[in-house]
């Protein structure tokens, strides 16, 4: 099983500390983004374990949380995850359709990973940006108002990206 480098470990501490004692649960969100971007994208059973061993909780309550928020992935993702918008201002404004174009463009249905490993869609519930609908999150940005022609240079850009970044 992995364990944190001693920088994050410390990281971790001073997220705890932060609560009082007996209330370190409260410090499971942030410590699960660690986990998570420290441990390849994505939280395995034995990452999972092993904050709770951290947070001194038992197992199953990281196990709630982390299936319960869209934010965690519970298996390997691709480099560039698509996740798009499925609640209702972005399905009346189509992003039904957007899914379906992703879906067909690069053969996969939402959770699934392209077999070269860079792109994995996702079906998310709202990212309260109902004005920019359709609209998705890649990494930290949101891309807006989506159209196949959109879908197309986002997904040319994330190649060209990864090719020059290898």
């Amino acid at each position: 099983m992995s364990k944190f480098s001693e920088e994050k470990l410390a990281k971790v501490k001073e997220i705890i500390a932060r609560y009082p004692l007996g209330k370190q649960k409260s410090a499971l969100l942030p410590v699960l983004h660690i986990a998570q971007d420290t441990f390849g994208g994505w939280l395995s059973a034995d990452t999972m374990d092993y904050v709770a061993e951290l947070l001194q909780i038992a197992p199953i309550e990281v196990y709630e949380v982390a299936t319960f928020y869209s934010m965690y992935n519970l298996k390997p993702v691709g480099r560039y995850m698509f996740e798009v918008c499925q609640t209702g201002p972005c399905m009346l404004n189509g992003s039904d359709n957007i899914i379906a174009y992703i879906t067909d463009k690069l053969g996969i249905k939402a959770g699934e990973t392209t077999a070269d490993g860079l792109f994995t869609l996702k079906t998310v519930e709202c990212l309260g940006a109902c004005g920019y609908a359709p609209m998705m999150q890649l990494g930290k940005n949101y891309r807006e108002h989506l159209t196949k022609e959109k879908v197309d240079a986002i997904i040319e850009e994330c190649r060209k990206n990864a090719a020059t970044n290898n």
